[in-house]
This record gives structure tokens, sequence and C-alpha cells, in this order.
């Protein structure tokens, strides 16, 4: 299974947010120096809590990983992933690995970067397509939601490893057969990579967090 689920975190009431939350995660916000990204980091973690505990997990203990993917302790066969842009945060939970990543679709972004960055396939495919932008963060999302995937993050260039989007989007030579499922959310793209599909998402309200 995996539950994909997404919130707008423009209108949380950070103070009232800050009391539901545990003493490293009110660390980790307080770090940031912007409200805004008080209330992604803030808005993150109770979208992930709203989800465990729909799952009746009401006693998270959170590990990272050696390359900073955080993961339950105590409930290994559960695994989340977490992703914010803009005003909106992600949140996937499942019972097999899953990587979910959600960009704001900016049209302004500089296509260099996948020239630079991307696979040449993926380059071309973006430059040649009727909208250019729209198609370079398809790619971005579904990329990123694959390096979540395997842990390894931005250790994982992303030149080495290209995604077919085609009727079926996939990982080119891919022996695990993984799962990509991609969505437009508002002016957003999201996308989720697991050996699952995933056809629904969820929208909670800021205040259904808290």
């Amino acid at each position: 299974m995996i539950k994909l689920a997404y919130c707008d975190v423009s209108n949380l009431e950070l103070d009232k947010a800050y009391e539901s939350l545990p003493k490293n995660r009110k660390e980790k916000v307080n770090h940031f120096r912007f409200e805004k990204d008080k209330k992604l980091s803030a808005g993150a973690y109770l979208l992930l809590d709203k989800l465990l505990k729909e799952e009746n997990i009401t006693d998270p203990s959170f590990k990272t990983g050696e390359y900073g993917k955080a993961y339950l302790s105590n409930h290994e066969n559960i695994h989340f992933n977490l992703s914010h842009s803009g005003k909106l945060v992600s949140c996937a939970i499942s019972d097999v690995e899953v990587g979910v990543d959600i960009e704001f679709n900016d049209p302004s972004i500089d296509l260099d970067i996948a020239k630079h960055y991307f696979y040449n396939s993926e380059y071309e495919n973006i430059m040649n397509s009727e909208n250019p932008s729209d198609e370079f963060f398809k790619y971005w999302v579904l990329k990123e939601s694959y390096m979540k995937y395997t842990g390894l993050g931005f250790n994982l260039d992303l030149d080495s490893f290209e995604i077919i989007i085609n009727e079926k989007i996939r990982l080119k030579n891919d022996e695990n057969n993984l799962k990509f499922s991609l969505f437009d959310v508002d002016e957003y793209k999201m996308a989720v990579c697991s050996k699952y599909s995933v056809n629904k998402y969820f929208r909670y309200s800021a205040n259904e967090l808290l």
C-alpha cells in the first residue's frame, strides 16, 4: 500500500503547530529564519504524523540513514518520505520503500540545469516538447523521487540514470520493475517512486493537521 497526501501550509497557525511538535522537530523549525520555511518544516512533520496516526502509529521513533533519509526504527514495516516546495508539503507512507518529490512548476526555470545535469535524451525531450518548463519539472520530480527512493538523494548523480516518459513512465534498464506515478497538483508537479503504482492522493487543510 501507499498513501500519498499533500497540504498547503501557507495558512498554518505556527504557534499551534509548534505546540504539537516533538522536541527535536521544534529545534529544527527554530533553525529557520523565515516564517515560510518554519511552516514548511512544521507542516511536513504534522502531515507525516497525521498519516501515521491513520495507520494507528502513535509512537514513532525516527532515525536517519547513512545518506540522510529518515526512517522509523520501531516500525520496520512502515516507510515514509517527505517533500516540500513553495507553499506545499507532501508525504507518502507505505509498507515498502518509497520516494516522493513535489516542486513548484516555475515557468522561468533555467533549462540549462537539464542540459548540464540531466541525461542527454531527457534534455532533448524537454527542449523538443511544446512546453519545455513543464516537461522539465516532470523529469525533475520523477528523477528526485527515484533518488529519494534509493536513500542516496543527491549522492546519486542526476545524469547517472535515465527516466523514460511514454505511455508508461519507467527507469531505463530497471531490474526492479519500479513504478512511477506523476501528478499535477495546482501549480506543482508531484511524483512517487516505489514498487507500487499510485493512482490517487489526498489533500489536507492546514487546520486538519492541528
